[in-house]
């Protein structure tokens, strides 16, 4: 596994990798590409990556906050903007109950939501957003947004890089193959996971989509003479 980190940046100066890091982390919020990419992944990495070496650690926890802190900010920005017309986009109309969810969570929570919604990714890509078109008053934002920012980061970022500590640690006590064998399962497992994952949200998803649309005609029914 950690070869395969080292093909992907090998030849890539820091300085790049570090940018490439900020770049995804930051478009999570501020250009909703959480829908296709979480940003944790991109932390998680740097991580690991860090635990090899090739970017320090301290650096690299400064640079995902400030670019997580910043990208919701400006998500923040453009739901304040544009406002329910964001509900409009197609990447956004395809998660109707979770955006209800979110609003929900906001109306309930308030600034405290935002913070909340940081360890979910879709919840992550659409918070701030969200919370801007809701006129949640910034400066409660900013300060939940750090707070959810910062442990995120750190929390994510340490776990890549104990993550590729241990793996270092295993195939120098155990030998190469097996820590290797080791990495491997971990991996498919973590893809398993995943996947399930995945298909139980969007049969939910569904489930609920399904309910509000039955529940909308039975209204229209009982209006009907």
């Amino acid at each position: 596994m950690l070869e395969t980190f080292n093909t992907l940046v090998d030849g890539l100066p820091p300085g790049l990798i570090y940018g490439l890091i900020a770049a995804l982390v930051f478009a999570e919020a501020a250009l909703f590409v959480g829908f296709v990419f979480p940003g944790e992944t991109a932390v998680v990495v740097g991580g690991v990556l860090a635990s090899q070496g090739t970017l320090s650690l301290p650096l690299l926890l400064v640079i995902g906050v400030v670019a997580a802190v910043a990208g919701d900010s400006v998500g923040y920005e453009i739901g304040k903007k544009y406002g329910p017309r964001l509900l409009d986009l197609r990447a956004v109309s395809k998660h109707r109950s979770k955006v209800e969810g979110a609003q929900d969570l906001i109306r309930r929570r308030g600034a405290v939501a935002v913070f909340i919604g940081r360890f979910t990714a879709l919840l992550r890509a659409l918070m701030p957003a969200l919370a801007g078109s809701s006129r949640l008053p910034y400066p409660k934002f900013l300060l939940f947004n750090f707070l959810g920012g910062l442990a995120w980061v750190v929390t994510f970022t340490l776990g890549g890089y104990f993550a590729g500590e241990a793996f270092d640690r295993a195939a120098q006590w155990a030998g190469r193959g097996l820590a290797i064998g080791i990495a491997v399962i971990a991996v498919a497992a973590i893809v398993v996971w995943s996947v399930r994952k995945h298909r139980r949200e969007a049969g939910e998803e569904a489930e609920a989509d399904s309910d509000s649309d039955g529940e909308a005609g039975s209204r229209v029914e009982q209006t009907l003479p």
